[in-house]
């Protein structure tokens, strides 16, 4: 055999295997899981607060349905905690101070996979959370500095014994990672970034910040089971 008919040959092979795989047909399969993991979010402020990562948590239930080769939808339900550190850059005094918020969050995502039974995907989509509570934090070294009243021109306070205005917030969330298909269910691991659209504080031209919206960065894990 020439290597000329070789090569028809493993032509003719490689475009019966792609023929076979398009008329295979594709079988959609709905998915329901549970998932966890860490965030570390902050606050964009304007007129700028200086705020670094507050490690917290986030976890909930997710369903997934795969509707056509390399593309699906995914909607979750999770309780986030979310908020903010305030970041210092030079802090003689030790002064401490944190705010918390607690939401009860729907991101509906856009999944695109490639693989099979190791899968790298991506998930883009918009996320609506409602604020169920919030609480702020201090050490006694700001408490005291604040009722002192000695504090320099330059420093903001507007941030100080404010719980946040608005309840709802909205945002856009990115995230992309590996799933792992065994035979007891399907394991994805996902990094993720979410870019708050809203504020928690009013934003009127009377009110002090313009802006004040979320960003979070997280991780999670989800563990999923086919339900058919």
């Amino acid at each position: 055999m020439t290597s000329k008919h070789i090569v028809l040959l493993l032509l003719s092979t490689l475009f019966a295997i792609i023929v076979n795989g398009q008329n295979k047909k594709f079988e959609a399969e709905w998915n329901v899981g549970v998932g966890f993991g860490p965030t570390f979010s902050s606050v964009s402020f304007d007129p700028g607060v200086s705020t670094k990562n507050k490690q917290q948590f986030h976890g909930g239930l997710a369903i997934r349905y795969i509707s056509e080769k390399n593309l699906g939808l995914i909607a979750e339900l999770n309780y986030t905690q979310q908020g903010w550190e305030q970041n210092w850059k030079e802090n003689p005094l030790m002064l401490e101070h944190s705010h918390q918020l607690n939401y009860i969050e729907l991101p509906i995502l856009t999944h695109i996979y490639f693989g099979n039974k190791v899968r790298f995907f991506v998930n883009l989509g918009p996320k609506i959370g409602y604020l169920i509570s919030d609480s702020e934090k201090m050490n006694q070294a700001l408490t005291d500095l604040l009722q002192s009243g000695n504090l320099p021109a330059n420093e903001m306070t507007h941030q100080y014994y404010r719980m946040a205005e608005r309840k709802l917030d909205y945002s856009l969330m990115g995230g992309m990672g590996l799933e792992f298909r065994t035979g007891i269910g399907y394991f994805a691991l996902e990094g993720r970034y979410t870019f708050g659209l809203g504020d928690i504080y009013n934003n009127k031209k009377s009110d002090f910040f313009n802006r004040s919206a979320n960003r979070v960065i997280s991780a999670k894990l989800t563990y999923y089971v086919k339900l058919f």
